[in-house]
């Protein structure tokens, strides 16, 4: 079998859109594929079109949840660099793909699997002078020579905490140590970013870093979750916190629990955002005495309808720090408020609607020169 032919091996949840206008490679065309192929959101916000590969789908380690735990009876597959660079161009030259996400199964220890991932990326930034996209998983016990050669090939770095602290580790991945596997290791990233020249990068600047937690599958709270997430953000400078709502797979330990709501996953991301990007607090956020958020409600719609109703903002002479605060107004919103009002007073929700603001949305919660706007639903 060839290499493009087991690439169809790892996928689980993605797979090349029919609808895509882009050509397909010729070894696929006038056939169904089932490439792991998914939409993702780069660093700067666009979406790129992503391989998702790994080296190996062999493992050794038994997390409880994931298809490709060690004793699953299903087919691996494994590529050597050579292979698994050449075909990804092969795609890539087709424009099937825009870029390259590489993980691996971990076989013989991380530091070996550390080894192949960066030998591909350093065939496609060498051999085939690729300057596209690469996100590169770091692998449980690399080292940190390892780290710091993977951060000078990539765009991106990740390494999945999966739990939110050791003891719920423990009961999701008990082979993994969170601390020094993993916590240790985005450390690093950090630590090298802040202190280390990046004039060997393959574009003269460190790469962003990402992390990704399993939700809803050994007990874990909201507040759990999120508190992590602000720690990571705040020491480690993470660009992005991933949340993957647990969905059962069969012969694994969790194939009988039940699949997390995907309300869930979506107010996890809400918030985080509101810790990374609109200045919010941990005792801002809506939770729960058990510790979680309520999935009826967006929590920056709940902060701004027990703070805000009464107290409304005025848009003509709030700053950025506050304007984010509104519900509809975001980080462009926010700027493009601020550049208009130099030039004249906001007076009508229209004005903020031209500018890309959800006014119907921030209207309960604004003033327009000192007066509270008056709409009618159709108009806005």
């Amino acid at each position: 079998m060839d290499t493009i032919a087991q690439l169809s091996l790892l996928n689980v949840n993605a797979s090349l859109e029919a609808e895509s206008p882009r050509e397909k490679p010729a070894c696929f065309r006038g056939k169904p594929t089932d490439l792991p192929i998914t939409n993702a959101a780069l660093p700067n916000g666009q979406t790129i079109i992503l391989l998702k590969a790994m080296v190996t789908s062999a493992c050794e380690r038994d997390c409880y949840y994931c298809p490709f735990r060690a004793g699953r009876d299903f087919r691996r597959a494994t590529f050597t660099p050579d292979d698994l660079a050449r075909d990804y161009m092969t795609l890539y030259y087709a424009k099937a793909v825009e870029g390259l996400f590489l993980s691996s199964g971990i076989i013989g220890g991380g530091v070996r699997i550390q080894d192949r991932i960066i030998a591909t990326a350093e065939l496609l930034r060498l051999k085939y002078a690729y300057k596209g996209y690469i996100h590169a998983k770091i692998m449980p016990g690399a080292d940190r020579d390892q780290v710091r050669r993977l951060m000078e090939l990539a765009d991106r770095v990740s390494l999945n905490l999966e739990a939110p602290n050791p003891d719920r580790l423990e009961k999701l991945a008990p082979k993994k140590d969170f601390m020094d596997e993993l916590i240790k290791r985005l450390m690093w990233v950090e630590q090298i970013r802040q202190y280390e020249s990046p004039f060997k990068a393959w574009k003269g600047t460190w790469p962003s870093s990402a992390t990704q937690f399993v939700v809803g599958a050994i007990g874990e709270t909201d507040l759990e979750l999120i508190s992590t997430s602000e720690k990571m953000y705040k020491h480690a400078r993470l660009r992005r916190v991933y949340y993957s709502r647990f969905t059962p797979q069969a012969d694994t330990p969790l194939e009988d629990h039940p699949a997390e709501n995907p309300w869930r996953q979506h107010r996890l991301y809400q918030s985080s955002f509101l810790l990374r990007d609109y200045g919010f607090q941990m005792e801002e956020l809506p939770f729960d005495q058990s510790g979680n958020l309520p999935l009826h409600t967006d929590p920056k719609l709940a902060w701004a309808q027990s703070h805000l109703a009464g107290q409304p903002v005025e848009v003509n002479t709030a700053d950025q720090a506050a304007l984010l605060r509104v519900p509809g107004i975001g980080q462009t919103g926010a700027e493009r408020i601020t550049a208009a009002r130099k030039v004249r007073a906001i007076s009508g929700l229209q004005q903020l609607k031209a500018m890309g603001i959800d006014a119907k949305r921030a209207a309960p919660f604004v003033l327009l020169n000192g007066k509270r706007p008056e709409f009618q639903l159709g108009m806005i």
